[in-house]
């Protein structure tokens, strides 16, 4: 079961866990369906962490489910599906923010690195980006603040639902269109999305050129961590191991045995 996440860094597709998390996907794809995620901020981006969303206030103190809109405030959050566990094991995992007493609203991130143990036993997975690494590389690469808020706004611009295998509850009120964002909402920002920024201001040209190839450089393993080329983007390889790249097409195995023997025994 799919939805796309429009941003304004770009798309991005997410599948979701309807077999292991129903209600959490429940959830999440209906609040889609009534936009309530529309102009969300992300609110806290931790390179290679993660990227927190789904807070209309902006604050990340807020939010509900949909079976407050459909129950009454009692109903705020719900309580998390813990089983099977599921573990933040690779970027691009969907997780659904523990609100305290393992209770879940709206609140999601999306992870930006691998092997974050330290979330497994407090936050619920649900999904996983299927289209849309580039977008991840956007987000892991936002300037922020010490409270981890991106200067420039982040924001979902709206959500659009390709598959969804669960029946609309009871009482569930579906918009025609998009709602108008609360005035709340249109105060929350900062720097405008489309602003132009120029990041490079009183760097030198060497200065801007070193930043350009490192930034590159880091895009290029973070994707090869994401398609599982890499266990870890910031991973060096081992000292014994050596990279041998335009070799003459007629050089074979036993060519370099013979040069590399000359250095010590060829493993």
């Amino acid at each position: 079961m799919a939805v796309v996440i429009e941003t304004t860094l770009g798309d991005i597709t997410v599948d979701l866990y309807v077999e292991e998390r129903p209600r959490t996907c429940l959830n999440f794809l209906k609040l889609c369906k009534i936009k309530y995620y529309n102009l969300c901020l992300f609110h806290s981006i931790q390179h290679n962490f993660l990227a927190q969303t789904g807070d209309p206030t902006g604050s990340g103190k807020n939010g509900e489910s949909i079976y407050r809109k459909i129950h009454g405030d009692h109903a705020r959050f719900y309580e998390a599906e813990m089983v099977p566990k599921l573990k933040h094991t690779k970027p691009g995992l969907l997780s659904m923010v523990n609100c305290g007493n393992n209770m879940l609203g709206s609140q999601f991130f999306i992870t930006l690195g691998s092997d974050l143990q330290s979330l497994d036993s407090e936050h619920c997975v649900f999904g996983e980006v299927a289209e849309g690494s580039e977008v991840l590389l956007k987000l892991n690469e936002a300037i922020c603040d010490t409270d981890h808020r991106p200067y420039q706004d982040i924001r979902i611009t709206h959500t659009v639902i390709l598959e969804d295998p669960f029946d609309d509850p009871e009482g569930l009120q579906v918009p025609d269109c998009s709602p108008e964002p609360s005035k709340e909402t249109l105060m929350n920002g900062r720097i405008a999305p489309d602003e132009e920024l120029d990041e490079t201001k009183g760097m030198s040209a060497a200065e801007v050129e070193e930043r350009e190839k490192t930034r590159e450089a880091r895009a290029q393993a973070t994707i090869l961590e994401i398609v599982g080329d890499l266990p870890d983007a910031e991973m060096a390889p081992p000292e014994n191991v050596l990279f041998v790249c335009k070799l003459n097409p007629v050089t074979n195995d036993d060519d370099l045995e013979i040069i590399f023997s000359r250095f010590g025994k060829v493993k």
